[in-house]
């Protein structure tokens, strides 16, 4: 569930990305939900061409999905099909990750590599041709050879095949109308029909899941080289070429005749957010695993989570792939920690990491890690942080019993358990209550004498949501100050380095550390705001 925060947050991306024309248009889209051409027009007063050039920018930068459907035109006039566009709010939020991105390539693959996707990041979608096309207008190198071209596609080969590239969805799916005559799961009203409504998928749903290319053609880099090719070829390569495979001299110039024709076709290719947001969050499982358990852990955890990577097909995945014993000794080895550890060693980290114990085929067994619990745990560790840090100790053993506990505990019940006063013990409950950090009941008792207990509770999904919230409006703080900042000294930082001295040298390294601070400070928030929102 999107808050109020969160759309302001990914409206005021936008409006520093793209300007407030766009802005306007998505703020509308985020607001409102998913509209026609004619309901944009209508609600943002914009002329249809502005309308329509926002919609493309939005398109082209992956933050809008364009879809038809089948709409009736009332008594007497026949159904027509009418383009609506729904918001990927996501995508928009994204884009302040664009350096995590680069980094995570960088550190894996190659500056090369990292160029490459840093086109992808900057335009949104492109051609192979217009990837090539751009390398070589930033290239240092004089001699643009087609040893360097190859150089470049097999660097574009190498992020494909690492997923961090991928095609893009089919620019406008037609999503066909509900089948009336289709067998009801229940009678209308009933349990059933309700539950069936409930996890129904919606229109916006089915539009992003029939607009995604099939995973055979996701990631493959193929095209058609027309009538007479007999088949498709891969990009830079020959048909009985394999991917990423080494190709002889004497195929070169054959891959010569057919690389323009492979050229017109208009592949397009963007950035695979959700591998980058896996590795994320592998990151994060492993981080907490560390600091929660030992060194040990993380670096099994690490090795598991590498050897299966490539077979999670989504992001919050409740468990990973189950794993032989063989297999994962072979994955942890591959580290240098990994290769200090004994059989008896790794097996002790698969015990602390609670590993789900399986059995594939007669005799081999197989260890899987519930993900969703280390996330449980982070965000725990996230909140009970907050707590501490806003209202002091004492809170922080209140709020970390409740939540332990996980149901209504009365008030003298929580003063003896966490060694609180007892006079003290009602005003910070008041307080976290106060703040949405608590729920709580009052129940009066009917006897001799009547009275009233307050029993208190962590109602984990609303303080999240609250806890989510209030991240976004402190990331919307932090960018729009990183913004003032630098338009306040703009003149500054346009100054070239020989006029940067005296007055204005100490104003440029002043904005130098501020922005690098402000920054850093919205990095390490947004990695907290993705426990909440994206894991």
């Amino acid at each position: 569930m999107v808050t109020q925060y969160g759309i302001k947050l990914a409206v005021s991306v936008i409006s520093s990305h793209f300007g407030d024309l766009v802005s306007k248009v998505c703020e509308c889209l985020l607001r409102k939900g998913t509209l026609s051409l004619a309901e944009l027009v209508r609600y943002t007063e914009l002329q249809n061409n502005q309308v329509k050039n926002c919609l493309l920018v939005l398109i082209q930068h992956n933050c809008v999905q364009p879809f038809s459907v089948q709409k009736d035109g009332g008594f007497g006039v026949a159904p027509k099909v009418v383009t609506q566009y729904t918001v990927l709010f996501d995508n928009i939020l994204h884009r302040l990750r664009f350096s995590k991105f680069l980094a995570i390539v960088s550190e894996e693959l190659d500056k090369e590599c990292e160029e490459l996707l840093e086109a992808l990041l900057q335009h949104g979608r492109l051609t192979l041709e217009q990837i090539t096309q751009r390398a070589q207008s930033i290239s240092k190198q004089n001699d643009w050879s087609t040893a360097v071209q190859d150089a470049l596609r097999e660097s574009f080969v190498r992020l494909v095949n690492a997923r961090y590239v991928e095609r893009c969805p089919d620019p406008e799916p037609f999503i066909a109308p509900p089948d009336e005559d289709a067998p009801s799961s229940g009678k209308p009203g009933s349990k059933a029909a309700k539950l069936a409504k409930r996890t129904a998928p919606t229109v916006e749903q089915q539009a992003i899941t029939a607009a995604a290319p099939l995973e055979s053609k996701r990631f493959a880099i193929m095209t058609d080289t027309g009538p007479d090719a007999g088949g498709e070829e891969m990009a830079g390569q020959t048909p009985h070429t394999k991917l990423g495979e080494k190709r002889k001299y004497g195929e070169l110039e054959m891959d010569r005749e057919t690389m323009g024709t492979i050229f017109v076709k208009e592949v397009l290719w963007r950035t695979n957010f959700e591998a980058f947001m896996r590795r994320l969050r592998h990151k994060a499982c492993v981080l907490n695993v560390m600091a929660r358990l030992d060194d040990g852990a993380g670096t099994v955890l690490n090795a598991l989570l590498e050897a299966t990577k490539n077979a999670e097909n989504k992001v919050k995945t409740e468990n990973s792939v189950p794993l032989p014993m063989d297999t994962i000794l072979e994955e942890v080895m591959k580290s240098e920690k990994g290769r200090t550890m004994t059989l008896e060693r790794v097996r002790a980290a698969l015990s602390q990491l609670g590993c789900h114990h399986t059995t594939r085929g007669a005799d081999e067994s197989c260890y899987s890690i519930d993900l969703r619990s280390i996330i449980d745990n982070a965000q725990n560790m996230e909140v009970e942080s907050i707590v501490l840090k806003r209202y002091g100790r004492e809170a922080y053993r209140i709020f970390r019993f409740l939540s332990k506990t996980g149901q209504l505990a009365e008030t003298d019940k929580i003063a003896d358990t966490t060694f609180v006063e007892k006079k003290e013990i009602v005003k910070i409950l008041y307080n976290l209550w106060k703040d949405s950090f608590l729920h709580m009941e009052k129940i009066l008792s009917h006897g001799t004498k009547q009275s009233q207990f307050l029993l208190w509770k962590v109602n984990k999904s609303s303080v999240w949501k609250t806890i989510l919230d209030q991240m976004w409006h402190a990331a919307l703080n932090l960018s729009q100050r990183v913004a003032y900042e630098l338009e306040k000294e703009h003149e500054i930082l346009q100054l070239p380095r020989e006029k940067r001295v005296g007055a204005q040298g100490v104003r440029f390294e002043r904005i130098r550390r501020v922005k690098i601070l402000l920054e850093s400070s919205l990095m390490k928030l947004d990695d907290a705001l993705m426990l909440f929102h994206d894991f």
